[in-house]
């Protein structure tokens, strides 16, 4: 950075305290480690099957394929989107078939999924927080604190 490191250090502490940061640590390559597929699954579910909801949930929790869950609202629809990893297309269907259209009372609680696979070329990969640093100079960093 050119800072002294006295410098970088009382400036994590503060953005620590401030609660901007939300922790530390190496940004792994998947692709480097032979998982190639990316996926992400726009889901809409019935949230009146709330046993299958409940399991669907709790088997999402355990799955390490999937690193990130989040609600999505729209168009009258709740929906969830994921995003998952695998090394192909091949082991994407076959961990979904084992381990989620086995849940009881999934085809009452899943209506639609829709799937997006994620391969090479990528065309810009740059992380959010490269991103967020970048908005907030732009708007102003000491007008937001930083």
């Amino acid at each position: 950075t050119g800072y002294h490191k006295a410098t970088v250090k009382s400036s994590i502490d503060f953005l620590e305290k401030e609660g901007v940061l939300q922790g530390f640590g190496p940004k792994i390559n998947f692709r480097g480690l032979g998982y190639n597929l990316e996926v992400l699954s726009l889901t809409q579910a019935d949230l009146s099957a709330q046993k299958a909801f409940e399991t669907y949930l709790s088997t999402i929790e355990k799955d390490p394929h999937v690193y990130w869950v989040s609600s999505v609202v729209g168009g009258g629809n709740w929906n969830i989107l994921s995003r998952h990893i695998y090394k192909n297309v091949e082991a994407y269907h076959a961990e979904s078939q084992k381990r989620y259209r086995s849940i009881p009372g999934f085809y009452d609680l899943v209506k639609d999924t829709q799937s997006f696979f994620s391969v090479e070329p990528i065309f810009k990969n740059e992380s959010r927080t490269k991103s967020i640093i970048e908005l907030v100079k732009k708007e102003g960093g000491k007008e937001n604190g930083l």
